[in-house]
């Protein structure tokens, strides 16, 4: 009993650990547009990513999940065996934990989940060999580092164009923008609606068709896009004194109005889709513990959604800032503008490649979104040597994970069995 109570203890150490890591760079990522450009703090961005994130992964997250990401290995394959598979997903949280809290001091938006299937397919190939890791499950992942980061850039940069072209460059660009906002404002939300239909909330399984789904988002999105340009515009006049009621400060602050829209759906839909991967392992080793055996499936508890969700919000306020200031700083520079773009282009972009079919990162997409802007602004505006950074991480990613994982693996086998 007292071994049990231990190994339950450790569990929840490392998946806390684990969750804190994903808020410190997944959401890290996907909040520094917003941080970046300044439309919100750090501080408000923390306060949101906990709220959202929380209320994403209690009211639309995985309380189903699958005991290993991706399918990579079948864990009845070590049914026999429940105290290897016990400590494979110790040895595979742990090695994911360690290498994104690398990738986070250094400042590297990587990809967790990608991170948590190398670990998986590490510990996997000591276990259970090298012959049964469902190989074809690897191909979407590593065809994701191409098409995830091209989609955002093309998606990412082509909204920032437009709104150069018919705000920007207008001749007033405040007036442009409120005659446009109605626009903007519809687009986001029949993004974000779709997005939450699809995405966000696939975990309620409400099963509707893209017809059915565009019927619900549309009329809603007319009535914030009718409600919302005054909206904003009383808020954006009421921050702003009348000596600056010209150029392009009042054009950023109805942006950054936007943007507040964007960074609360980043953060719930991170909560409904993110969390669940982190608290996943965590929940097959308390399975694993209590029930003697091997699922395919469990169940994972409210209160560890609801952990976790804090816990990725905490990570975000104690180790997001290096990862928030390359992603809103150091890549390109981020006003409220680029950073709506961003952000919308991403939201997009994951929306669009979901429903296609195509393997998409979302760390992957905000950054080739973040790159696209800078493109469009012309490639002098991109700093090449953090991008090459980036890239490198990308592709150390799952080897240095799978190898982190095959080590622990090994180590633990030798002291514990």
């Amino acid at each position: 009993m007292l071994v049990e109570i231990t190994i339950l203890v450790f569990a929840s150490l490392i998946g806390f650990y684990m969750a804190a890591n994903i808020g410190a760079n997944d959401l890290a990522n996907a909040m520094g547009t917003s941080v970046g450009s300044r439309a919100i703090t750090i501080r408000q961005a923390v306060i949101i990513s906990m709220i959202a994130n929380a209320l994403g992964a209690v009211l639309a997250g995985g309380h189903v999940t699958n005991t290993i990401s991706k399918g990579i290995i079948n864990p009845q394959l070590l049914s026999a065996e429940p105290n290897k598979f016990i400590i494979g997903m110790f040895a595979s949280l742990l090695a994911a934990g360690i290498w994104v809290n690398i990738a986070t001091y250094l400042g590297l938006p990587v990809s967790t989940t990608h991170s948590i299937v190398g670990a998986v397919i590490g510990f996997g190939i000591l276990s259970i060999g090298i012959s049964n890791i469902c190989w074809g499950k690897v191909i979407p992942i590593v065809l994701s580092w191409i098409t995830s980061p091209v989609a955002g850039a093309v998606i990412g940069g082509g909204i920032y164009v437009f709104v150069e072209r018919k705000i920007l460059r207008a001749k007033d660009p405040y007036k442009a923008s409120l005659t446009y906002s109605p626009f903007l404002i519809f687009l986001v939300f029949v993004v974000l609606i779709l997005s939450l239909i699809f995405k966000g909330l696939k975990n309620l399984h409400l099963n509707l068709s893209f017809i059915n789904a565009l019927f619900i988002s549309i009329p809603v999105a007319g009535l914030f896009s009718l409600l919302g340009r005054y909206y904003i515009k009383w808020q954006v006049e009421r921050h702003i004194s009348a000596d600056e009621k010209k150029g392009y400060s009042l054009v950023e602050s109805l942006f950054a109005q936007l943007q507040l829209l964007t960074a609360c759906y980043v953060a719930f839909a991170h909560g409904a889709n993110d969390v669940a991967n982190a608290v996943g392992p965590w929940a097959a080793i308390f399975s694993a513990i209590k029930s003697k055996s091997v699922a395919l499936r469990v169940h994972v508890p409210l209160w560890m959604l609801l952990v976790g969700g804090i816990a990725v919000g905490g990570g975000l306020m104690a180790f997001g800032a290096n990862v928030i200031k390359t992603v809103g700083e150091n890549i390109t520079e981020i006003n409220p503008v680029r950073g709506f773009c961003a952000e919308f282009g991403a939201a997009t972009t994951i929306l669009v490649c979901s429903r296609l079919g195509l393997p998409i990162s979302t760390t992957h997409v905000i950054v080739g979104s973040v790159v696209g802007i800078g493109i469009a602004r012309g490639a002098g505006t991109l700093d090449l040597r953090i991008l090459k950074n980036i890239c490198i991480s990308w592709l150390v990613t799952l080897p240095f994970t799978l190898l982190l994982a095959m080590l622990l693996y090994k180590i633990s086998i030798y002291l514990i069995l």
